[in-house]
């Protein structure tokens, strides 16, 4: 199963002196879900979403990797153990 991300949201890097656009995963669905504390959204922690803009591009680069083996894992049907 594979997970497609809307056209990317950009945002201005705050610390540039010439304009720079940041990716963003944002689908602004900004809730999170207290069991894995992931965005129900994007698929982003709190800690993430904060820290998005101060982030250098490789660990958004990592971030965004991630995200849709985290968006499908949290749509995975529970199976009952035992």
């Amino acid at each position: 199963m594979s997970i497609a991300f809307p056209r990317a949201i950009s945002m201005f890097e705050a610390d540039s002196t010439e304009t720079t656009m940041i990716e963003s995963p944002c689908v602004k669905i900004c809730t999170l879900d207290a069991g894995s504390g992931l965005c129900l959204g994007c698929g982003r922690t709190i800690d993430e979403i904060a820290r998005w803009s101060a982030m250098g591009a490789a660990e958004r680069a990592r971030v965004m990797a991630d995200l849709p083996t985290r968006l499908a894992a949290r749509t995975q049907p529970i199976s009952a153990a035992g």
